[in-house]
């Protein structure tokens, strides 16, 4: 049997235990982490702000069993490769590819105080990579959980999503904020949670069934992301310098209103101001947007939706053409209550609230006229939320 890249079909228990007896040989036991969609609240999680992210049924699923050395192997199905990383390496250095995910996680384990033990895993994962959707925070997290159940270790999942995502901040080099990682450990089902990410406080947030969560994908990645995505950090950072002398010991634009921003408007370069700008008014409508679905109020929420999309497009400057195509196209839909960019930016995907009534008509003249106005064909897909990471049954 041969298992080599797969890009967006999971696969099942069967294919899973066949596939790790074919590399490993032995019986393993499964795992599985949800990637996410962000309703609302893009890129306030690394300014200790607010955001409304729900776990998806596109997940990475990792079979996984113990050694008796101190070696951890990994197979990845997408490039059917295997790779080999020793945990007692004195001083492990990333090689900048996908291993940086997996091996940096097992870095902050251990240096958390976790005494790990060797393990044998493949992983496969339907989360599309440069969608947005979270592809890297669903593969940290089920290696976090695969390495701390083989060492027979308690697993907090707050801890866990913090562990990760240090992961990828040291060792891959990525200043991500928390929320991929915290919702794929702690996603609820039929629920998105509004999450305050300075003190990981949650509250479930009930999708109301009058309503689907639409994911489309743009079915484009533009290479920019990563570099710009922390030089958005690096403005938000230098707003709060500039500010702090004025507003006071602010430690993150979350302790910035709209009104003290306004106030001192003229502190700030016109490029850090609407950078600010996109996060403290993006933090007033994911608060409104949670007490929104909370009541019923599709529409406002919906409303909320839009802002944010234009925000992103006009203040943080994270969209692109293509994205704005389709999100243009599904707001003008019958039915659709709001849409948005998702994700950290220049490309990946929408995501839209849609009438449950409307979903199949919503998703066909959405996927034909952005081919139309394109020539790409978007994969566009009906969600529920989902469980945050655990084992995988059979």
């Amino acid at each position: 049997m041969t298992f080599g890249r797969r890009e967006a079909n999971m696969f099942s228990v069967d294919e899973l235990k066949a596939g790790f007896k074919d590399i490993f040989g032995g019986e393993p036991f499964l795992v599985r982490a949800p990637g996410r969609v962000n309703l609302i609240g893009e890129h306030t999680d690394y300014n200790d702000g607010f955001i409304m992210p729900a776990a998806l049924e596109y997940e990475t699923r990792a079979a996984v069993a113990p050694r008796a050395d101190r070696i951890l192997r990994v197979h990845s199905t997408k490039i059917g490769v295997t790779k080999e990383f020793d945990l007692d390496d004195p001083a492990p250095q990333p090689k900048h590819d996908w291993t940086d995910y997996v091996f940096g996680v097992a870095v902050a384990l251990a240096g958390a105080g976790k005494r790990l033990k060797g393990a044998d895993i493949m992983i496969a994962s339907s989360v599309p990579f440069g969608s947005g959707l979270s592809s890297s925070a669903a593969l940290e997290v089920s290696i976090g959980y695969s390495l701390l159940t083989v060492a027979g270790l308690p697993i907090d999942t707050v801890e866990l999503a913090k562990l990760c995502q240090k992961a990828e901040n040291e060792f891959v080099g990525m200043r991500c904020g928390i929320m991929d990682q915290f919702i794929s450990c702690n996603g609820q089902h039929d629920h998105a949670l509004m999450i305050d990410c300075r003190s990981l406080e949650k509250r479930s947030v009930p999708i109301d069934p009058r309503a689907r969560i639409v994911v489309a994908n743009s079915m484009v990645h533009h290479e920019l992301a990563s570099g710009e995505y922390n030089k958005r950090r690096a403005s938000c950072e230098e707003a709060v310098r500039l500010l702090a002398p004025a507003l006071g010991p602010i430690k993150a634009l979350r302790d910035v209103t709209p009104t003290d921003l306004e106030a001192n408007k003229a502190l700030l370069s016109e490029v850090t101001y609407r950078r600010a700008r996109h996060i403290v008014t993006e933090n007033e409508r994911v608060i409104e947007a949670a007490e929104a679905l909370a009541a019923g109020d599709l529409a406002r929420c919906g409303a909320l939706m839009n802002l944010s999309h234009a925000s992103m497009r006009d203040d943080y400057e994270i969209s692109c053409d293509e994205v704005d195509v389709l999100v243009d196209i599904a707001q003008k839909q019958s039915g659709v209550f709001g849409s948005r960019m998702t994700g950290g930016g220049f490309g990946g995907c929408t995501v839209s609230l849609v009438e449950a009534g409307a979903v199949e008509s919503f998703m066909e003249n959405v996927k034909a006229a952005y081919e139309t106005a394109t020539g790409l064909k978007s994969t566009i897909f009906a969600c529920s939320p989902q469980q945050g990471v655990g084992p995988l049954a059979g």
